[in-house]
């Protein structure tokens, strides 16, 4: 049974984590563009190379794969707000659901 106050706390919390859930995500997309700057510059430094060789040497970069870990780290932080987010979303859907069938049944 989802409570009146389960579900307060449910709406409080999006409330309140919705800007760091916004930061997340920004820091998500953010870090998957700056992947295509990264690996620009990187073949950058070795323009007297063919471009296949650029690529291979960028994505071989250590500075690359640094940078993709750090995507991984956010998109870790921005798929874990939103699996929290849609539980609590769920959560308030259930208590309309309950809530409605209670209703029904007066």
């Amino acid at each position: 049974m989802i409570t009146d106050d389960d579900v307060q706390k449910a709406i409080d919390w999006l409330r309140d984590t919705a800007l760091k859930a916004a930061k997340a995500r920004a820091e998500r997309a953010y870090l998957e563009e700056f992947r295509k700057v990264l690996k620009g510059q990187i073949m950058r430094e070795h323009k007297d190379e063919s471009l296949g060789a650029q690529e291979a040497i960028a994505y071989d970069d250590k500075r690359y794969r640094a940078h993709l870990d750090c995507i991984r780290t956010a998109i870790e932080a921005d798929e874990h707000l939103r699996f929290l987010r849609v539980a609590a979303e769920a959560k308030i859907q259930a208590w309309q659901t309950q809530s409605a069938n209670e209703r029904g049944k007066l």
